[in-house]
């Protein structure tokens, strides 16, 4: 039997937030594929502006996810995909939560409550890039209905090394 998704909510992310993501983010299971370490907070600052700025010129961005009692527990949404290498250009969805909220179906019922926001603003497919040890996320595509679509060796940089990459397709 199916466990139900919990409720979730979606919601631009505030500057606030900012501070709720780097402290939720500061673990290091939670960046073990983004480097293993927490970015500064003036990351976290910018992103949270960069997102209200896509949320208000594209119509979405990476929403920061509320739980049942309205706490933040990290995000989920899309962007493009802005890097030289991958898929250029693309919409990638993505999302990160806090540990405390791992296996509980989080993850799942705001991405799929971000596609329908992707569907409403007219997006025609998305893409996700998750490294190929991340098999949570992988389980989370494939529960989206994602198919893998190419591999990737990503390029190095001073957070980590080179890795194997997977790019994950969906039509909308």
């Amino acid at each position: 039997m199916k466990r139900a998704l919990p409720a979730v909510r979606l919601r631009v992310p505030t500057h606030e937030d900012a501070f709720t993501w780097h402290r939720a983010f500061a673990d290091p299971q939670v960046m073990e594929f983004q480097g293993g370490r927490a970015a500064e907070l003036s990351v976290y600052e910018e992103l949270t502006a960069r997102q209200r700025r896509h949320d208000a010129e594209r119509g979405f961005c990476l929403w920061s996810v509320l739980d049942e009692s309205g706490e933040v527990i990290g995000f989920t949404g899309a962007q493009p995909w802005e890097r030289k290498w991958g898929p250029t250009g693309e919409i990638e969805v993505g999302w990160r939560l806090g540990r405390a909220h791992w296996g509980k179906g989080y993850v799942t019922a705001a991405a799929r409550e971000t596609l329908e926001r992707l569907r409403a603003a007219g997006v025609p497919s998305v893409v996700a890039m998750v490294d190929a040890r991340n098999e949570r996320s992988i389980a989370v595509t494939r529960r989206l209905g994602m198919r893998l679509a190419q591999t990737y060796v990503t390029p190095e940089t001073e957070r980590q090394r080179a890795r194997q990459g997977h790019c994950y397709r969906l039509d909308l």
